[in-house]
């Protein structure tokens, strides 16, 4: 009996041990201070523009003139530089506006804020609205890929007013479900600590699942890399990324509501798609009640980066073929 009370003293013992290691040690692992990062605005582009939204410096690109306006999203962790294969042929026959969503791109990234989590996915399509009003474009076409395409349903499901058609491109749609355990961790004090050095290491495990978006890695050449690696050099991009990790996913079961969606959609997907699997877009098109389907042949997840000429003409064809009602803000 003295030997079991023993056992358990000792079993206490250890487990106290660890418990204040786990509670502790995380916080004796240094994290130092980016070095050689600047404002966003130091790093944008000759065609970028700002504007103010809720306090936050939006980083935007406008294209072309023409009627209706087409609203790129980007999906993540990726930013408007994904649009600029396609810019150029879209903006021929439409206005074409992309912007980054915050702690993307070259968008400012808060530490602090009053009210709206501006990371949280509450707030995306609010934002997404929030700028339309700003450049007076009542209604547009939404094109969203991968978690933008998940942003843009979202939109049209609370706001059809203001939506001409949606163009779903691998669309992140389906998989709602509950917080992983990583994300329950990160959501720690400890978890928070570290987190910011794991979001330091995208370098590392961006590029592989870059390379994953790709039905041909080797056209995710150095060059569009950097493009896509320049933001890394903004103030506060690690922070703001993990603030956006830490805001989770969007609750919202939109996968139950897909027939309330009744304006035209298309949703293009390539035939290699393995972040999004092919086979979800087109369970996504079947379950849409005015859906159309294109597959692009040899093809991921980026078909406006890997495909832009077959992924372009696929919208043209699309828009020409559907009426569309154009109205402006008074």
């Amino acid at each position: 009996m003295k030997t079991l009370k023993r056992i358990g003293r000792i079993f206490l013992i250890v487990a106290a041990i660890l418990l204040i290691a786990a509670l502790v040690v995380p916080f004796l692992v240094p994290v130092p201070p980016l070095d050689d990062t600047v404002p966003p605005q130091q790093l944008a582009d000759s065609d970028s523009r700002y504007i103010n939204i809720d306090g936050i410096d939006i980083h935007y690109k406008l294209y072309g003139q023409e009627e209706p306006a087409l609203l790129l999203l980007h999906g993540f962790p990726s930013n408007l530089f994904t649009w600029r294969e396609v810019n150029p042929t879209l903006s021929e026959q439409y206005q074409v506006v992309s912007y980054d969503r915050p702690a993307f791109g070259l968008t400012d990234r808060p530490l602090e804020w009053q009210d709206d989590n501006p990371y949280s996915s509450s707030y995306q399509p609010q934002l997404a609205l929030k700028l339309l009003d700003q450049l007076g474009i009542e209604q547009a076409v939404l094109v969203g890929n991968s978690a933008g395409g998940r942003i843009a349903t979202e939109i049209a499901l609370e706001h059809p007013e203001r939506v001409n058609a949606l163009i779903l491109v691998s669309p992140a749609i389906y998989g709602e479900g509950r917080p992983s355990l990583q994300q329950l961790f990160l959501r720690t004090p400890q978890g928070k600590h570290l987190g910011v050095l794991l979001v330091r290491q995208i370098q590392e495990w961006g590029l592989e699942l870059g390379k994953a978006a790709w039905h041909d890695p080797s056209k995710l050449t150095p060059e569009i890399w950097d493009g896509y690696t320049k933001p890394l050099k903004a103030d506060n991009w690690d922070r703001a990324l993990l603030e956006f990790v830490l805001s989770g996913r969007s609750d919202s079961k939109i996968s139950e509501r897909l027939q309330e969606l009744t304006m035209p959609v298309l949703v293009i997907t390539g035939d290699d798609d393995r972040i999004v699997p092919t086979s979800d877009s087109v369970r996504l098109a079947s379950e849409l009640p005015n859906a159309k389907l294109v597959i692009i042949p040899n093809c991921g997840h980026v078909p406006q980066e890997e495909c832009p000429v077959e992924f372009s003409q696929a919208v043209k064809d699309f828009l020409s073929q559907i009426p569309i009602q154009i109205e402006t803000l008074s």
